[in-house]
């Protein structure tokens, strides 16, 4: 096979594709913005040096910003949108009911029904929130029956990544691929063509979480069980003679180093006084505090005060009069993307006054051992992270009603409205019509769209929302640099040196080694990264090797949507690892596994029904 010579452009293509998978890597660096310097670099590229062939511009700049108007994006977005209908009504409820009470009399079956229910609904909707749904249900369960909830969260999670291969739409990466494929002359899938050879594979992984898995995976407790100090609202009675006896409410501020909260100042029964920094405290005022336990008692001594609790005017605190945080409760809030405070901090949310609670503590997704304790207000948060907060109640039900974050305790059921059933029937709508080809996935989706906003399923703030900018911003960035690979005949290159590397093998070798390295790009790369790159480089090895390209686009497709290795190659992966309380090396030991697994059925179950 004569080896195909690269040229300046190509050989500069595949240097920034490169940069792109590096960047793509760096935690510290947003998505979208690495997304953005990429399309900028190769854009600005090409316009101030044309890449000319037989006398033409074969690729222009230009032709980089159609991935902003790609049938595969299109569809991805508005599938988002309606998928958020399917969460904000609460139409799956019934079902989480069903499962919830599986689990507290059957765990083992109930296990077994929660895998073969995610992994179906994940083939019809986007699994983050099947993910949402579940995950407050099995931390709720696992309270109740004293199980350990590590042993069965991952597994949770990680089968809704293989439903979410069965189908066109079962994941943004199937949708791109198809979209990328039908672009380049291949026939169009159907919606099912390939959910043969993923029960197959999938129905050996799915038996491998349920049977194996947990065993392989230690009791972990979850970062934010209880970890850190309550907060406690007080009352210090000054004393005559003491520190604060006479001096200004700035002096008293300032011997407490300025940490010290006060919520008011009572004189008398019937008198508050002002939080003026000039105000001067007298005997027999009492100050309204909230701090914890250990930090109560030191501004008492500090003051010369006397700590009471809140409620309590007679006794003071002491050993035998404990404090008591009458009516608090504790919650985990998992940062979700569209979440309120996803990229932003709790100051810029104005977090404490629109919703009532005190931030705890903060364990960072990406950090698994890191739990900060310091000032919270200033730290950015990113998806995965989880906040532990306190307050009422009442405050803690109403953040769960509003939707908007996720609430791990699994106390309350999510909300079910009169709009589920509507909610149910536009989403069955969807897939009917893209099943049997009545209208492209698109135009379907479109349609749903439109249908779950004019029924009030949707508002259009919940609708923009649930779109994911670097999710986008990836995808366009992607496709732009696949089609430069193509135009450049880079992809053919890489294609021939792969086939060269590999001659003399038999092409079912060939396609399990490709497959072998798209799981093991996308296990550091998104997703949505390796298989626009991917793509076009399959098609042309079919070419090379002059067989149908059908099962080495299904190798890509598969290959990157094996995401089960580590934390951060499937954003759910994210999630599940702090509600679980997972290390880095409790994916390894159960990814690693189920990703030879599903590998090795691949590699035998698509040479033998595409002939290969």
């Amino acid at each position: 096979m004569q080896p195909i010579t690269p040229d300046a452009h190509g050989l500069a293509v595949l240097l920034l594709t490169v940069l792109a998978l590096f960047l793509f890597t760096r935690d510290n660096i947003p998505l979208e913005s690495s997304s953005l310097a990429i399309l900028i670099i190769l854009t600005a590229g090409f316009a101030l040096f044309p890449y000319v062939k037989d006398g033409e511009v074969a690729v222009g700049p230009i032709d980089f910003f159609a991935g902003f108007g790609n049938e595969a994006l299109i569809a991805i977005c508005a599938l988002m949108m309606v998928g958020k209908a399917l969460e904000t009504t609460g139409a799956l409820q019934p079902l989480a009911n069903v499962v919830g009470k599986a689990w507290a009399t059957q765990p083992v079956l109930a296990l077994a029904a929660t895998l073969v229910a995610g992994a179906i609904l994940s083939a019809f909707m986007n699994n983050t929130p099947i993910v949402v749904l579940l995950m407050p249900i099995i931390v709720g369960a696992s309270l109740r029956s004293k199980f350990a909830v590590s042993g069965v969260m991952m597994p949770m999670g990680l089968a809704t990544i293989i439903g979410g291969m069965s189908t066109t739409i079962g994941t943004s990466t199937n949708l791109l691929v198809v979209g990328i494929s039908r672009d380049m002359g291949m026939h169009e899938f159907t919606m099912f063509e390939w959910v043969l050879p993923t029960i197959i594979v999938g129905g050996a992984g799915l038996l491998f979480l349920w049977l194996v898995a947990p065993r392989l995976l230690p009791d972990r407790t979850p970062p934010m069980a209880d970890t850190t100090p309550r907060i406690f609202s007080a009352q210090l009675h000054v004393k005559e003679g003491g520190f604060a006896d006479g001096k200004s409410l700035s002096e008293v501020l300032a011997k407490a180093d300025g940490n010290l909260r006060i919520d008011k100042i009572q004189r008398t029964e019937s008198l508050f006084l002002a939080k003026l920094p000039s105000v001067i405290i007298q005997p027999g005022d009492r100050l309204f505090v909230k701090d914890s336990p250990e930090n109560l008692k030191h501004y008492e001594s500090l003051l010369g005060a006397t700590l009471f609790n809140l409620s309590d005017n007679e006794h003071p605190v002491d050993d035998d009069t404990p404090l008591k945080a009458e009516g608090q409760q504790l919650a985990e809030v998992v940062i979700t993307r569209g979440s309120p405070l996803h990229l932003r901090s709790l100051a810029a949310a104005r977090f404490t006054n629109s919703y009532g609670l005190l931030p705890l503590a903060l364990h960072r997704a990406r950090a698994p051992s890191s739990q900060v304790t310091g000032d919270l207000n200033l730290i950015r948060l990113r998806a995965g992270d989880v906040l532990l907060v306190q307050g009422t109640r009442e405050a803690i039900a109403q953040l769960k009603d509003s939707g908007s974050m996720l609430v791990l305790d699994g106390t309350t059921d999510l909300p079910h409205t009169h709009r589920a059933k509507r909610a149910l029937a536009v989403m069955a709508f969807v897939v009917l019509a893209a099943a049997l080809g009545v209208m492209p996935i698109s135009v379907s989706a479109m349609v749903g769209l439109g249908l779950m906003i004019a029924t009030g399923c949707l508002n259009w703030r919940e609708a923009a929302a649930s779109l994911s900018i670097p999710v986008v911003m990836i995808i366009v960035t992607a496709l732009a640099l696949g089609k430069a690979l193509l135009g450049t005949g880079m992809a053919d290159y890489i294609a021939v040196s792969f086939v060269n590397s590999a001659s003399g093998l038999p092409a079912p070798v060939i396609l399990s080694a490709f497959m072998l390295l798209m799981t093991v790009m996308t296990n550091i790369v998104s997703n949505n990264a390796a298989a626009a790159i991917g793509t076009p480089i399959a098609i042309s090895i079919a070419a090379q090797l002059n067989v149908s390209p059908e099962p080495f686009v299904l190798a890509v497709l598969f290959g990157a949507n094996m995401s089960f290795a580590t934390p951060y190659g499937y954003q759910t992966n994210l999630l599940v690892m702090t509600a679980g309380g997972y290390k880095f090396g409790d994916f390894l030991r159960v990814g690693i596994p189920l990703t030879v697994i599903m590998w090795i059925g691949f590699s035998l179950v698509l040479p033998m029904l595409y002939q290969l």
